[in-house]
């Protein structure tokens, strides 16, 4: 069996099978279901205005369907109708745009696209003779100005060698320059140059072939564009030699020679320099001693830069040359010759090499860098040296030549550091010490080492008197690798220092420069004593020591006390600043004494042990009686009524007797204690009675031995001289404060006494009684958040305790009341249960209500606004305001009719916020009564009379809503007049009425008759000023016809109108070029276009409302637009040569005196706009003119003006005269 094999789908056959049904009847389909679309589209736009639906469900329902459709036919695959995905996406957008514009219910100007697009395609309008015209052909009529007059000026050919001046040179780099040769006007087929050779002062010709010339021709073409055939030509001749060159004979095709312009050009030695190798390393305030050396034509310049540490400066020179020069190119040149062939001497322009000399005094050290950025010749050939990178930066040269670089070195400065004129060191014997050298620069750099010093020695044995060198003092020289190896010296002398340089540069001594160097003597100690002894009871208490040192001061002496029976061994050190000395031993406890001198060190050897010397002190002391205060400064406070105490330290064998002495204000009272059997006694003194200052003064102590001694101690009592007090101080005066409720505030108090104070104080009313504070600064706060009075209980500070002042122990705190608001009874407000109600008021009526407030300004109010309306709907609306003053003005809503509430919801001042908890709400109702309307039953109908007939007898029926009875007022008003006639009508009972215009206030014309004002029962009213119901009457008589223009004269394409008085259509009967003619006009406007000359007499006008036909004569002169023809109409070519004249012709067409503007602009070039070069403007009496002129140009004609009319080719248009249309052309 053979295999089944399915035939493949051809992805481009379409959904729907042809033979199924065929492509025609499928695209017929298609339209019929875009066209029910649209339909059901209209349906929904249609119905959206009338039921005010919601927009934008619409335009999302329609934009799906819109997508659905168009992006699902192309998928159906019907022929014709398969599109690309643009197509698609642009044909879908614009769909949606149409959905837009019809679901939005966006406004469009249909009828004014129509008229716009209609006048694109066809622009006619009504001319005279009664056919429909183009005002362009009109006004764009080219035939009233015709024909140009074009001059040429011949050139006349001219060669000249280099016009420019190039300049050029040749050296090894360049072994070839290109000598430029400008022709003008002229094809040269021979030209010869004569050379000067600049060594020997030879000439030779240079013959340039016709061949060459035409490569040369061809070469320098290729720069021009292809069309430009006027322009000169720049021939590039290659020269290799140095000379003089000029252009001595050029010939054109015509062998005739053309003419040249003298111009020597000089082709020389490139111009170069370079830079003398010299020392590399200078001293500082040397000379540069550089030398530049410059190769060219002189006079010479170069510019060359100098870089100091970095820091970048230019310099130039100018005229360099040799003595005795004598060239043409230092002057001004009058002409183009350089010589004279007669006297030939070019060596002024050979090569010269000139040295110039840099001699610059080098003042500050660093890196100095010259190079040579520039050489200029006398031609103007510049060797430049220095080169730009990418970012602009110079880059120079690496050539040595060119540069030159200089280390300037500081000059080293060497010292001595002294106090004072000179320098004194001592040494122990056998040791050295650092000969002390300062070395500095004599500017802000540094000298880098080595240095190389030298000094003078002088032993001391052999320095004389004056302290000078003796002669032939010992030269050291010493090499110092840095600072910190200074040279060592050990032999005790006289050093100076004679000389110092560096590496490179040598230095300056400066003073101080000598340093004395001397041996001190090893220390050693020699001591002489005496006891010292008690005078009353004979015992030693104590050795007065001689110390006599010898060595170099300040010393230290170490020695040992150590008292028989106890272990320990007392070490004391002694400083002592010279080498006698005095040192008194006197121990506080009695015992057997041994004193042991140790070492003795001084500022040179350092520690020197005297142990050798066996210096030992030996003695039994027994020190007298004595007493003194434990405190070093024994001061202490007391309070007042009080007493004091200080602690006392007993020395000798007890038991002690101790007498002191208490003195306040100038009286001693003294007292004394026995039996003190403690070294350590508590001293209590009486009771303080009064304040102040007190001195306790240790008198004297006795022992066992009843010796008395008298005492020097005394101790200071500051007792207090008031008890600390606590008061209330003021705020504002007073002892009271407002505050905000529930906001704490600071109570001053007073306190005096020592900080800290401990304050107790009540609250009257409160139940946790006694509060106690710790109080820092006299003037301080207490900080409390209760209204009330506050009394002080109790206070203390550091030290004592006080009392409260009597007079100031209260202080009363008060809260400010909050914000109230509240409303006045009164005549049109009335209290009705929790409610106010006020007066009722007619709708947009102005109404308000005030409010007062108690608190403090400004004032926050919110309020519910609640609208009741007669319809039975609600609405909801909250407002806000701030008022400035205790009363505020509330403007009523009264836009609607119905009743109204206002509800007071929250209310803050400027201490309080909004507090729900404690604010009540205040609730004021009024009811807003609808103002009554009135209209007319047929307001769009036009109510008409004639002049001839009776008016009044027409009744115009008005409709009125409201209260019955109303009453009416109508306002009558003419077209003409400015204040119309009123008519006023009371008690009118039922809703309808019929009114009747009175005969006295119509007249000829149209009127207005609107209804100003109505009124209903309840006394609300509605007035009209502007836009009140209103309908037409007219009042008519016989049409009239009056021009809009008052002039007589126009021009063909002017445009001439009238104004149409009576009821449109309009039939106006007018005669032109001798036909009597006929127009309608739906309009008050009558318009018609210039088409032709001749005159136009309006001779009757008709309206349709009346039958009579009013006679007029009014004519109107039309004028032609004047012409002009230059050269016969024709565009004629004129060549003159330079200098010669050409004659123009100008014929004229209208009513002289004619004037005319011409302008002369460039020959008109292919694909150039021609450019205007001069406007004139003429004036003739005549029909014919003629202008001579020498100049090359177009010339052409762009506007004319006769005695009436103007045409110009700027406007293209025709008519009046664009500065005064209104009148005529006066000369």
């Amino acid at each position: 069996m053979a295999p089944f094999s399915a035939k493949p789908e051809d992805p481009n056959a379409p959904v729907i099978p042809f033979d199924l049904v065929d492509a025609p009847t499928q695209r017929l389909y298609a339209v019929a279901i875009y066209i029910g679309l649209n339909a059901w589209r209209f349906y929904d736009y249609f119905k959206l205005i009338q039921d005010d639906a919601d927009s934008l469900w619409l335009f999302l329902k329609w934009a799906a369907i819109d997508g659905v459709f168009i992006y699902g036919l192309p998928g159906m695959k019907i022929p014709w109708m398969e599109w690309s995905n643009v197509t698609i996406t642009v044909l879908f957008l614009l769909h949606a745009f149409v959905d837009g514009i019809l679901m939005f219910r966006i406004p469009i100007p249909i009828e004014a696209w129509l008229v716009a697009s209609a006048r694109i395609v066809y622009d006619r309008e009504l001319a005279v003779s009664e056919r429909r015209v183009n005002p362009a052909n009109i006004l764009r009529n080219s035939s009233h100005i015709l024909g140009k007059h074009i001059i040429h000026i011949l050139p006349e050919g001219s060669a000249m060698l280099n016009p420019d001046k190039q300049p050029l040179c040749l050296d090894s780099s360049q072994s070839s320059a290109l000598l430029p040769i400008r022709i003008n006007q002229t094809n040269p087929i021979s030209i010869e140059l004569l050379r000067i050779d600049l060594d020997t002062n030879q000439n030779d010709t240079i013959s340039i072939s016709a061949k060459q010339i035409r490569a040369l021709k061809k070469q320098a073409e290729k720069s021009l564009p292809k069309h430009d055939t006027t322009s000169p030509r720049y021939l590039q001749l290659p020269v290799k030699r140095a000379g003089l060159y000029r252009l001595q004979k050029v010939v054109d095709e015509s062998k005739l020679e053309v003419q040249r312009r003298l111009s020597d050009t000089l082709v020389v030695a490139c111009p170069r320099a370079s830079v003398a190798v010299a020392d590399l390393n200078k001293c500082k305030g040397e000379l540069s001693n550089l030398i530049i050396e410059v190769y060219g034509t002189p006079p010479l310049k170069i510019k060359y830069s100098r870089t100091i540490n970095r820091m970048d400066s230019g310099f130039f020179f100018q005229s360099i040359q040799p003595e005795n020069l004598v060239s043409p190119l230092m002057g001004q040149r009058t002409s183009g010759a350089l010589v004279t062939l007669a006297d030939i001497d070019v060596s002024w322009a050979r090569l010269h090499h000139i040295k110039v000399p840099l001699n610059e005094s080098l003042g500050t050290s660093g890196d100095w860098r010259y190079l040579i950025d520039e050489v200029h010749d006398a031609c103007g050939n510049v060797a430049n040296y220095t080169q730009r990178n990418d970012d602009g930066e110079p880059v120079t040269s690496k050539g040595n030549h060119l540069e030159q670089i200089f280390n300037v070195r500081e000059r080293p400065i060497a010292r001595v550091p002294s106090h004072d004129s000179q320098c004194s060191l001592k040494v122990a014997r056998g040791k050295s010490k650092t000969f002390p050298i300062t070395i500095e620069s004599q500017g802000r750099g540094r000298v880098d080492p080595p240095y190389q010093l030298s000094y003078k020695f002088t032993p001391i044995a052999d320095l004389p008197s004056s302290g000078e060198h003796v002669p032939g003092a010992k030269i050291e020289h010493v090499d110092v690798r840095d600072l910190r190896h200074e040279p060592a010296i050990q032999l005790p002398g006289l050093y100076s220092l004679k000389t110092i340089s560096s590496e490179y540069c040598p230095g300056e001594v400066m003073e101080p420069s000598s340093c004395l160097l001397e041996n001190s003597p090893e220390p050693d100690l020699s001591i002489s004593f005496e006891p010292i002894t008690d005078h009353c009871a004979g015992n030693s208490v104590g050795l007065q020591v001689g110390l006599d040192l010898i060595g170099t001061p300040p010393f230290k002496l170490f020695y040992d006390i150590h008292r028989k029976g106890s272990k320990a061994v007392i070490q004391k050190i002694e400083d002592i600043g010279n080498l006698r000395h005095q040192l008194q031993l006197r121990p506080e406890e009695a015992g057997h004494y041994t004193y042991r001198f140790r070492n003795l060190v001084d500022d040179i050897y350092g520690s020197h042990s005297l142990a050798s010397k066996n210096l030992v002190l030996e003695q039994d002391v027994k020190p007298p009686a004595s007493a003194q205060f434990v405190e070093q400064k024994p001061f202490t406070t007391a309070c007042i009524e009080k007493h004091a105490e200080f602690d006392v330290r007993l020395q000798g064998e007890s038991p002690w007797r101790l007498e002191y002495a208490l003195i306040h204000r100038g009286k001693r009272t003294t007292s004394e204690i026995a039996n003190i059997t403690n070294e350590i006694y508590t001293l209590k003194t009486d009771r303080l009675e009064n304040g102040g200052e007190y001195g306790l003064a240790l008198v004297s102590v006795r022992d066992k031995s009843g010796c008395k001694i008298l005492l020097d101690q005394e101790a200071r009592i500051d007792v207090r001289p008031t008890k600390p007090k606590a008061s209330f101080g003021l705020l504002e005066g007073k002892r009271e404060a407002l505050t905000l409720e529930g906001r704490k505030i600071d109570l001053p108090i007073k306190l005096t006494g020592q900080s800290p104070w401990y304050v107790s104080y009540r609250r009257s009313g409160s139940t946790t009684g006694t509060t106690m504070a710790a109080l820092l600064h006299k003037n301080d706060k207490l900080e409390v958040e209760q209204d009330g009075i506050y009394e002080l209980v109790a206070v203390d500070d550091h030290f004592c305790e006080g009392a409260v002042d009597d007079n100031a122990r209260e202080f009363e705190v008060k809260w400010i009341p909050r914000p109230k608001i509240s409303i006045a009874e009164s005549g049109v407000v009335e209290r009705a249960q929790e409610k106010y109600v006020k007066k009722e008021v007619c709708e947009e009526d102005e109404d308000a209500i005030e409010v007062n407030f108690k608190g403090t300004p400004p004032y926050n109010v919110k309020y519910e606004q609640r609208l009741h309306s007669q319809k039975g709907s609600k609405s909801l609306s909250n407002k806000e305001f701030t008022a400035g003053l205790g009363v505020a003005s509330i403007r009523m809503e009264t836009a609607q009719a119905g009743l109204m509430e206002y509800k007071f919801s929250e209310l803050g001042d400027y201490l309080y916020d909004h507090d729900p908890r404690k604010h009540e709400s205040l609730v004021i109702q009024q009811r807003v009564n609808p103002r009554p309307t009135a209209g007319f039953a047929v307001p769009g109908k036009t109510y008409k009379y004639c002049k001839e007939q009776d008016v009044g007898d027409e009744v115009i029926p008005i409709a009125l809503q409201g209260i019955p009875p109303f009453y009416l007022e109508i306002g009558i008003k003419h077209h003409s007049s400015i204040r119309p006639e009123v008519v006023r009508i009371p008690n009118i009972e039922t809703n309808n009425y019929d009114f009747r215009v009175p005969s006295r206030v119509l007249a000829l014309g149209n009127h207005v008759v609107s209804i100003r004002k109505v009124r209903d029962a309840p006394g609300c009213q509605r007035k009209w000023d502007f836009d009140g119901p209103h309908v037409p009457v007219a009042v008519a008589d016989a049409p009239s016809i009056s021009p809009l223009d008052s002039r007589d004269d126009f021009c063909v394409g002017d445009r001439i109108s009238y104004l149409l008085s009576g009821t449109q259509p309009f039939n106006i009967f007018y005669t032109f070029e001798g036909m009597d003619r006929k127009a309608t006009s739906s309009s008050t406007n009558f318009r018609r276009i210039a088409e032709k000359p001749g005159n136009f007499t309006i001779t009757a006008v008709t309206d349709r409302h009346s039958d009579c036909k009013a006679r007029t004569e009014i004519t109107k002169i039309i004028h032609e637009l004047p012409s002009v023809r230059v050269s016969k109409g024709r565009t004629l070519e004129v060549d003159i040569h330079e200098g010669g004249e050409a004659e123009i012709l100008f014929e004229f067409w209208g009513s002289p005196p004619f004037e005319f503007t011409y302008t002369r602009s460039t020959t008109a070039r292919k694909g150039k706009k021609p450019q205007v070069l001069e406007t004139k403007s003429e004036v003739s009496h005549e029909h014919t003119k003629f202008v001579r002129t020498s100049e090359e140009g177009t010339y052409e004609v762009i506007a004319i003006k006769d005695q009436f009319c103007a045409f110009s080719t700027h406007k293209a248009q025709g008519g009046r005269d664009k500065q005064s249309s209104q009148k005529l052309l006066q000369l």
